[in-house]
């Protein structure tokens, strides 16, 4: 499963510095991090919205589309897919109470 991450994660940030035209990807780090997020954002909500529903196909693919543009942004911060599955595999184990009180205000 990471190996498709892994893939996607070379692929966006491949896409830095492109033509606009010829990549969403591209147009996307052109017109920057609002952008980037207003888009995170727009996919969350309609992730919610098809968790709603009773069409796992409809969830599925709303997920695919909120994780694709947070790799996005996480390409923009230098950052890609191993830091969260670091940060998972660090958690993991660890009771979700007491892991969220070790992270104070963060």
């Amino acid at each position: 499963m990471s190996d498709v991450l892994a893939r996607l994660c070379r692929e966006i940030d491949s896409r830095k510095g492109m033509d606009a035209k010829s990549s969403y990807t591209a147009s996307l780090f052109e017109r920057g991090e609002d952008t980037i997020l207003k888009k995170v954002g727009e996919e969350a909500v309609e992730f919610i919205l098809a968790a709603k529903e009773d069409r796992a196909d409809h969830l599925v693919a709303e997920a695919a589309d909120v994780w694709f543009h947070m790799l996005v942004m996480l390409s923009a911060k230098g950052l890609n897919a191993s830091d969260i599955l670091t940060e998972l595999e660090r958690r993991e184990g660890v009771s979700g109470h007491a892991e969220k009180a070790a992270r104070g205000n963060v």
